[in-house]
């Protein structure tokens, strides 16, 4: 399987990614502009074997913009998991699976149709995330705790402070009655001071 596996990658996936701009290192592919950086890597089952494989697909974007507000160093070739979003396929495009299984009794046509049908999905919503702004917007719709405390120096820094306020509250009302809220107020306390702002109530 794992040459039906690598025929997938070279003769359907690469291609489609390649037309679109992405490179690719391994099994993975990314593509940079000046402010983000997209990545689709292909992930093998740790329990393969010669007969069966598995594999996932991970979805990630990098920003220059909220590694420099974390006060990172810009890295220009980042990996999957240093991306501040991240998600697999299934969570970004209809129709596809969680994880893909490779056996003798596959209908690979199948199997690409579904990936062409998940990475044009992909590359759709990934052009609907041109900045940083975008990625902080998606966790505030959630709303997530992760990239909190970045989301807010952004939206402050633009100048609402008042969206950054309404992230605050938000987060109050889906975590206040968590013992650890009070640690992430704090934390949010202290950049609005910062920035000179009240947190609000």
């Amino acid at each position: 399987m794992k040459q039906v596996f690598n025929d997938l990658i070279k003769q359907d996936i690469k291609p489609l990614l390649k037309e679109h701009g992405y490179a690719k290192k391994g099994l993975h592919f990314s593509k940079a502009t000046d402010a983000m950086t997209y990545i689709i890597s292909f992930q093998k089952s740790a329990g393969n074997s010669a007969d069966q494989l598995m594999f996932y697909v991970n979805c990630g974007i990098y920003s220059a913009e909220l590694a420099e507000i974390q006060g990172k160093s810009v890295n220009e070739a980042p990996a999957e998991v240093e991306c501040h979003f991240r998600e697999r396929i299934e969570h970004i495009a209809q129709g596809v699976p969680a994880r893909y299984e490779l056996t003798e009794a596959t209908d690979i046509d199948s199997v690409r149709q579904s990936l062409r049908s998940g990475l044009e999905q992909v590359l759709d919503y990934y052009a609907q995330m041109p900045d940083a702004r975008s990625i902080v917007d998606y966790y505030r719709a959630i709303p997530a705790l992760h990239l909190g405390e970045e989301g807010m120096r952004l939206l402050i820094r633009s100048g609402e402070p008042d969206a950054a306020r309404a992230y605050v509250a938000a987060l109050r009302d889906k975590h206040g009655e968590e013992n650890r809220w009070s640690y992430f107020e704090g934390k949010y306390q202290a950049i609005f001071a910062e920035y000179g702002e009240d947190i609000g109530s």
